[in-house]
């Protein structure tokens, strides 16, 4: 068939209605890139998508206005087949503005987790910045001495608290974690926090508030359940004396 022989059937493919033979002919108009029916069927949704409010005006073929009563049983004349025209437009409609909502509904949800991610990271360097400002802040650095361990240095401030900078530490496998640890002199190892490293390996983690460290021998780090542990359970990646400094 010409473009012009399948302007009419073009309106029954939109809804669904079009049998085998006239929705085969339309699917190789389209798949050949044939810009009119291409348009042809833009056209031919936009009408069914607000057919709701301009029934009035609108006079549809007659091809789909007998395709439309067959397909629902209707045999009589009159305005039965805009009704049914109507319900077909409305389920079109329905389900385009359901699949819109649960769209827009995933974004949101995206954006907001997004959001949240980046004030914090936002509200963690701030913190991490004016602890670093701070000239009674006292570093410590770790991992230089061995041959490819995590690097990097240990703040400590007496008000402040613990802040750990590091790199070349990959992030803890599914299921595990990274947790800090306080280290008395003399002393057993006290839970300071749980944390992950970034994709790339650095990692930023600080224990707010006051530290007596003249009492603090050394900061630690192990690898934990995700749960965190109230005692080691595995050898430490990071041990940083600070007893002294």
């Amino acid at each position: 068939m010409t473009c012009e022989e399948l302007k009419e059937l073009v309106d029954l493919y939109s809804l669904g209605l079009a049998d085998g033979g006239e929705k085969a002919e339309i699917d190789e108009h389209l798949a050949r890139g044939c810009a009119t029916c291409h348009n042809n069927l833009k056209g031919a949704l936009a009408m069914s998508s607000t057919l709701l409010t301009f029934i009035p005006g609108v006079a549809p073929p007659k091809r789909l206005k007998r395709r439309i009563m067959a397909a629902i049983g209707v045999e009589r004349s009159g305005w039965g087949w805009a009704a049914a025209l109507a319900a077909a437009c409305m389920l079109v409609v329905a389900v385009w503005i359901s699949v819109e909502e649960r769209r827009r509904a995933s974004e949101l949800v995206e954006a907001r987790r997004t959001v949240l991610e980046v004030s914090a990271q936002r509200d963690r360097l701030r913190q991490a910045l004016s602890f670093l400002d701070d000239p009674s802040t006292l570093p410590v650095s770790f991992g230089k001495d061995r041959p490819a361990p995590p690097r990097g240095n240990v703040f400590v401030h007496a008000r402040l608290g613990v802040l750990l900078i590091a790199s070349n530490m990959p992030p803890a496998v599914s299921g595990r974690t990274y947790e800090m640890w306080l280290i008395p002199k003399g002393g057993a190892p006290r839970p300071a926090g749980l944390f992950q490293s970034e994709p790339a390996g650095t990692a930023l983690h600080m224990l707010s508030g006051p530290v007596d460290t003249s009492t603090l021998g050394a900061v630690a780090v192990t690898v934990e359940p995700e749960s965190g542990s109230p005692a080691p359970t595995t050898t430490p990646i990071i041990v940083a004396p600070v007893a002294g400094i």
